[in-house]
């Protein structure tokens, strides 16, 4: 789904801090969408946790930085960190060409998969969601 040039692939879920995550199995996979990774700019470092972190939703997983941004990663589930693209490491601007695929930051193992009907996924819910955030953004300007 495209919203005023923001790219939304609806077959992803969205937390309210601007990461999507996509279920791959019986994990996760985490990143930052299209719309924070272009308001934050080049990003130019992503912190990658230790495999094996336990995590809480809602509490900090790491960190990610541009130019003239810091913002935390807050995980969307309760459960246990299995991997990280260690490619950011080196090239942390994948965020920004690629945010939906080489992009990708975080891979988590769930401890409840219902903790993902909290995140938006498709339809009318996600393009309120979406448009509500670009105005107030535009609004902060």
């Amino acid at each position: 789904m495209q919203i005023q040039g923001y790219e939304f692939p609806e077959d992803l879920h969205y937390d309210p801090e601007h990461f999507w995550v996509r279920v791959d199995g019986d994990e996760l996979v985490m990143g930052m969408d299209d719309f924070a990774q272009k308001l934050a700019g080049e990003i130019v470092f992503v912190q990658l946790p230790d495999d094996g972190k336990k995590l809480k939703k809602g509490k900090k997983l790491a960190k990610v930085e541009s130019g003239k941004w810091l913002g935390k990663v807050l995980s969307p589930v309760d459960g246990v960190l299995m991997g990280v693209n260690e490619a950011l490491e080196t090239d942390p601007g994948l965020i920004n060409r690629d945010p939906y695929g080489e992009g990708w930051m975080y891979r988590i193992k769930a401890e409840d998969a219902g903790q993902m009907e909290d995140l938006l996924h498709g339809g009318e819910a996600l393009e309120a969601w979406v448009q509500a955030e670009i105005a107030k953004h535009a609004s902060e300007a």
